[in-house]
């Protein structure tokens, strides 16, 4: 277990902790939510970044990161419905795009290839992460104009979405036509 996919677990560990401070609205829960986003975030950028320089790339990293990734960005979009942070139809979406890069990359290793996150991921989750931090931070100061601006982001990041998510079948369509 090297440093990146410690980084990776500590990312996962850190989602219920996110979830259960959204929830529980104790006084400043946007704004302590949103910091623990931020370091749950910082480690995504750290992992990777060791994990290349290092030549600590693993499969184990190459599967979990992008599942950490999509496990904290959906919790939060989630928890941040209840509260109209976020529009119901864009983490539709979203989690539409996760479940079938999943299903893609399940049926890749069935045929024994690793599929790393894309150029596009990469671009999708951060944008994700940067307009949920604009909207927690937003929330927890009641200001509109930031709000907004993570809306926008928001928007954004569903295009990102949308756009990674096609790459993703287009560059590996041939899985769907010489699958088991």
């Amino acid at each position: 277990m090297n440093l990146p996919n410690k980084l990776t677990l500590l990312r996962i560990c850190l989602i219920p902790v996110f979830v259960i401070l959204m929830l529980s609205q104790v006084s400043n829960f946007f704004l302590i939510s949103c910091i623990i986003f931020i370091i749950a975030s910082i480690t995504d950028f750290l992992d990777g970044k060791i994990a290349r320089k290092y030549n600590l790339v693993t499969d184990f990293g190459k599967f979990m990161d992008p599942l950490a990734d999509k496990l904290l960005v959906l919790s939060a979009l989630i928890c941040m419905i209840e509260y109209d942070l976020v529009a119901g139809w864009m983490v539709i979406i979203i989690v539409a795009r996760e479940l079938t890069v999943s299903i893609l990359r399940a049926i890749a290793a069935d045929n024994g290839k690793v599929i790393a996150a894309s150029g596009g991921g990469k671009i999708k989750t951060t944008s994700q992460m940067i307009a949920i931090i604009l909207l927690l931070i937003g929330a927890n100061y009641s200001n509109s104009q930031i709000v907004f601006v993570g809306t926008i982001a928001m928007y954004i990041a569903t295009i990102f979405t949308l756009y990674s998510g096609i790459d993703y079948l287009y560059k590996n369509r041939e899985l769907f036509m010489n699958s088991k």
